[in-house]
């Protein structure tokens, strides 16, 4: 049996990624993170932290893994798109349905997607 330590993102630049999520979770940085690092972590004490990783190329296609992410406390998902859109995500695809279900795709800044989804109140 394994445990997942780690959920690596590949980006052009890992500290400003990492400082976009940052904003978007509230987790903290790792205490030793320095900003010209090729390697910056969040760190999630419940697991896993978030590691961007530096890479030379590009992204080219769709994510084979995402994240899915939901509203805590009292928020609703629709508020928490308009709250990431405003940290400069990009709504990507809408997939709310008339019956209040469903959920919202969105772009990090370097296009990497995640899914916004209804919070524990909301379902």
């Amino acid at each position: 049996m394994i445990s997942v330590h780690n959920l690596t993102i590949d980006c052009s630049r890992p500290y400003e990624l990492a400082e976009w999520w940052h904003q978007a979770t509230g987790l903290p940085f790792h205490e030793e993170t320095d900003p010209a690092d090729d390697e910056v972590m969040l760190v999630n004490p419940a697991g896993p932290h978030l590691l961007f990783i530096k890479v030379p190329e590009g992204k080219t296609a769709k994510n084979r893994v995402h994240l899915d992410v939901r509203p805590s406390g009292d928020g609703t998902r629709d508020e928490e798109v308009e709250r990431l859109v405003k940290l400069g995500a990009t709504v990507y695809e809408d997939r709310r349905e008339d019956d209040g279900t469903g959920w919202v795709i969105l772009l990090d800044p370097e296009e990497n997607e995640f899914c916004v989804c209804m919070s524990a109140a909301e379902r």
